[in-house]
């Protein structure tokens, strides 16, 4: 499970491994944050090289991970965990080294509490929704879809569909049965151009229910055809997708009114408290 941690306003790309029950940081964030690094990839370069020569057996130890970069691509970074990343940060002179062991200590604890109590997690996301300025209708939408997302992807796992890419080919064909654009077009639609804009973050009500539609259908035709592979899983996503795009012309015919839109929300924090409403 991929994720971005906040570290005094700076993101920290992040990793929950179920397998060791621990998360994994992207060392070069690490570094980005606690020396104001023009070249955080160089900076550790050369750290690495001196720590290899010293010996330094946490270097060795550090491994790669895919995660999302700045271009938006899935690249191998170096991650560190808890255990390893204090270690490095002795070697990284920084007046934020003490506040960000407390920071490593802080994320640590709170993800214990979100494994004995899953509603903390959800709580958790909710305020941070509340503190944007969405409003309450439109989080509870946004969480059931994130419930129904998760339901899906565990749903692939068990039928032999392999992480990342094979999700995203899925997510688009049911992106695009049910809008007629791929998660990408959909972005370029509403004008998001940074990779870490999420496009589900910038959707309407409607929007968010349309797509809950065609992946909760997507789950459903899955289990009941026992879907395995990626090709008979490619096969569901499209039907399912369907089953929503369908549902979206129909609506939008009765309407009136075209469901997608190119409105989003990215001055959420400029008009904080305002309640979203349906864009014309």
């Amino acid at each position: 499970m991929n994720n971005i941690k906040l570290f005094e306003n700076k993101k920290v790309r992040s990793h929950w491994s179920d397998a060791d029950e621990r998360w994994y940081f992207a060392i070069v964030d690490v570094i980005a944050v606690l020396t104001d690094s023009i070249d955080p990839g160089a900076y550790w370069r050369k750290l690495k090289e001196r720590l290899k020569a010293e010996g330094n057996e946490t270097v060795t130890n550090c491994h790669g991970l895919k995660m999302t970069a700045a271009d938006g691509k899935m690249r191998l970074t170096d991650v560190a965990d808890t255990e390893q990343l204090l270690r490095l940060v002795q070697s990284i002179p920084s007046p934020k080294a003490e506040p960000f062991k407390r920071w490593l200590a802080k994320v640590g604890y709170e993800r214990l509490q979100e494994i004995e109590n899953p509603e903390i997690a959800s709580k958790r996301m909710r305020e941070i929704y509340k503190a944007k300025g969405y409003s309450d209708e439109w989080i509870e939408k946004r969480m059931r879809g994130i419930a129904v997302r998760d339901e899906l992807t565990e749903e692939w796992k068990k039928r032999g569909v392999k992480e990342q890419t094979e999700y995203s080919i899925l997510t688009a064909e049911i992106s695009k049965a049910t809008f007629g654009m791929t998660p990408s077009e959909y972005k370029k639609f509403k004008d998001l151009d940074k990779p870490a804009d999420n496009l589900r973050d910038h959707m309407t009500d409607l929007e968010l229910i349309f797509t809950m539609l065609g992946e909760a259908s997507t789950t459903e035709i899955a289990r009941k055809k026992d879907a395995q592979g990626f090709p008979k899983n490619k096969k569901a996503a499209v039907d399912g997708g369907n089953i929503a795009g369908n549902a979206r012309k129909e609506l939008e015919k009765k309407s009136g009114t075209k469901v997608s839109t190119r409105e989003n929300y990215k001055e959420l924090p400029e008009i904080k408290h305002k309640a979203l409403k349906q864009g014309k």
